[in-house]
């Protein structure tokens, strides 16, 4: 049984997480952590609060200034990473996010969404949130000795596409396209075994999620009312859900697994509704 485990070890490894100090991706990196990697946390946001949380619990942790939808900015975080970590065996490309401008709502309808808008939810998620990162990121995991592991962050609205956000389900079904064309063209033209996958989250309770989902005095909003009814296991994720597909993802566990995308949903994904 042991020998087995030791599949899922992480143990020497070095991840890069972008988005690092986020709801979710601050679990995955807890869990990485504690499977044994050595975490860069890569934000724009302030890394310190989430990086003391890992040292705390043991987990060898760093944090750096990171704006994924600049390559210079990649390109000097990449730099110090590797001037800390000298190298690279993990890549979390966690960073994205939507916007209320690309929202279809009762003050916008679709006819009125700014071409502007679309373009900043493209550019965040797909180009600063997989391309860039991969590309600058990756020049260095090509080099490796050994294996390396690419993990992107999908989403279910790349399965199903959500009312009211078009720009945001449109660039993670982009995301979910661009995993499985890096898979194939890394192993077929640098390096059989980097791989690239993804994860699709579900419902998770991140602060977007809570500000759509739940009303001022806490009640359910009828949307939420509707996606927990189509949810078979009954319930919002939690970031701590996410940790055992990441582990398996970045771990040799995996070694013959590339360019696929794991939901991680509750089941949503697989239920008609009847």
């Amino acid at each position: 049984m042991d020998d087995y485990l030791k599949l899922f070890s992480l143990k020497g490894k070095k991840a890069v997480i972008t988005g690092g100090a986020g709801v979710l991706c601050s679990g995955i990196a807890r869990g990485l952590g504690k499977a044994g990697a050595k975490i860069a946390i890569c934000d724009i946001k302030d890394t310190k609060k989430i990086v003391s949380e890992l040292k705390r619990e043991k987990i060898e942790a760093r944090g750096y200034y990171i704006d994924v939808t600049d390559p210079e900015k990649i390109e000097s975080c990449k730099d110090k990473v590797l001037k800390d970590f000298d190298g690279v065996d993990i890549l979390v490309n966690g960073a994205g996010g939507n916007m209320k401008e690309a929202t279809v709502s009762s003050e916008h309808s679709f006819f009125e969404l700014e071409k502007s808008a679309f373009e900043k939810i493209f550019y965040l998620n797909l180009f600063g949130g997989v391309i860039f990162p991969s590309q600058i990121f990756g020049n260095v995991m090509v080099k490796n000795k050994n294996s390396g592991s690419i993990i992107n962050i999908s989403s279910m609205n790349a399965y199903r596409p959500l009312t009211g956000i078009p720009g945001y389900s449109a660039s993670k079904a982009s995301v979910s396209n661009f995993t499985q064309w890096l898979a194939v063209h890394l192993a077929m033209e640098y390096k059989k075994n980097l791989r690239v996958n993804a994860i699709a989250p579900g419902f998770f309770l991140t602060e977007q999620l809570k500000y759509l989902h739940f009303n001022e005095d806490g009640t359910l909003t009828e949307r939420a009312k509707k996606v927990l009814s189509h949810i078979p296991m009954g319930d919002y994720g939690k970031k701590e859900d996410l940790i055992g597909a990441c582990i398996w993802l970045a771990s040799d566990a995996s070694s013959y697994v590339t360019g696929i995308v794991v939901p991680i949903d509750g089941g949503f994904n697989s239920y008609s509704g009847v």
